[in-house]
């Protein structure tokens, strides 16, 4: 590939000069033939690692039946996936889309809609400090990124923000304005920190006494990545709206937003889009849940997550760094110093992929079937790093 084709491409992030062509499973080739161990998957995408043969077969034989027939008609993996996942959830109703951003623009506007219909013109939707929803206008105006503060102004208002896990700071902010609170179980790019239990409940309790929707922001979390094929189950308790995305569609472009019929009041025109729910998408989110549903398959995540746990607990004791958090195959290791990026960079020059959302911070999200003998060729390459860092 020529220089030129790279100059291409709209600059809006800084990528390193290793152009990708193929994959499989946990691995990357790029184009002189090397290989990557991937522990980024597309961000948590890939939730079956790179080309898995249920989704390319998915793909391949959806695409020689029907690619897309316009949201303005059924189709019938729209129709199942909606199900497969109305079956095994707490929600009734399913509205498909093609990204995060767009299914928690979709959240924001079903609130808002259901705070004018029934909670005269309330329009607020509480979110949290340092929380990360989307990059729209108004999904950055809910996120609490301090980076994006005067980017892209005037934001859209509507979003008072309450520090994370502060159940009387929300208390604080519920006034008739209000029209729902809005978080992720897991805050991913500020860290990977989860909200505990007590806090889940507490706040389920608190909207519910106080009338106002809640909403959990599962585009991370969701499908699998945390042991459970929704974040929200951890914490036993069960919200109101759902939106998913990255993992639902195990690497191609397909989200969700899901809601107990109690909030669904979108009226015909009020929500749509061009390629939402259309049957090449859907076909492949059929295809990944099944995968995710098989018996024994997210007990597997549990213990591999538990296993990657272990190991890099055991890296922190030995290098003298910080904790390990976060739930399943969604972790974080906290170094302490704010060299993450270099390591992400030393890393890539070793054949190995890891991602730092802060810093100070490195944040594993390897595929669900990563196999034992892939996380102990991460942590063996990381050692190495860890102690080459050490003496120099």
């Amino acid at each position: 590939m020529h220089r030129e084709d790279i100059n291409a491409l709209m600059k809006v992030a800084e990528r390193p000069p290793q152009v990708f062509v193929s994959g499989s499973g946990s691995w990357l080739v790029d184009q002189t033939g090397r290989r990557y161990l991937d522990f980024v998957q597309g961000w948590a995408v890939n939730c079956l690692g790179h080309c898995p043969p249920e989704l390319t077969r998915a793909l391949a034989d959806q695409a020689a039946r029907l690619v897309n027939c316009s949201p303005a008609f059924f189709n019938e993996p729209a129709a199942r996936l909606a199900q497969l996942l109305v079956a095994n959830s707490c929600f009734d109703q399913v509205f498909f889309c093609n990204s995060g951003a767009e299914a928690n623009e979709g959240a924001i506007k079903l609130a808002r809609k259901w705070g004018a219909k029934y909670r005269g013109g309330a329009f607020e939707i509480i979110t949290f400090a340092n929380a990360f929803h989307g990059r729209t206008l108004a999904t950055m105006s809910a996120s609490g990124k301090p980076q994006w503060n005067q980017l892209f102004e005037p934001k859209v208002p509507g979003f008072p923000k309450a520090p994370f896990g502060d159940l009387e700071a929300v208390a604080s902010l519920i006034n008739a304005r209000t029209a729902a609170v809005m978080l992720e179980p897991v805050q991913g790019e500020a860290g990977v920190i989860p909200a505990t239990p007590e806090f889940m409940h507490g706040l389920r309790a608190l909207t519910r006494e106080r009338g106002v929707p809640l909403i959990v922001d599962e585009i991370q979390t969701g499908m699998g990545r945390t042991g459970k094929l929704f974040g929200y189950e951890q914490s036993g308790m069960e919200p109101d709206i759902m939106t998913l995305g990255k993992g639902l569609g195990g690497g191609v472009p397909l989200a969700a937003l899901a809601a107990r019929d109690a909030v669904c009041c979108f009226e015909p025109g009020d929500q749509g889009g061009t390629f939402n729910g259309n049957p090449l998408m859907t076909a492949v989110g059929c295809a990944v849940i099944e995968a995710l549903l098989a018996p024994g398959f997210l007990d597997e995540v549990v213990r591999k997550g538990e296993y990657l746990r272990l190991g890099l607990e055991q890296l922190s004791a030995k290098h003298g760094l910080g904790e390990v958090r976060g739930q399943g195959l969604l972790l974080a290791l906290d170094l302490g110093t704010d060299w993450a990026p270099l390591l992400v960079e030393r890393a890539r020059e070793r054949g190995l992929l890891l991602n730092s959302p802060r810093p100070h911070l490195l944040r594993f999200m390897p595929a669900l079937n990563v196999s034992a003998a892939e996380i102990d060729g991460m942590l063996e390459l990381l050692d190495s790093l860890l102690g080459e860092h050490r003496v120099r």
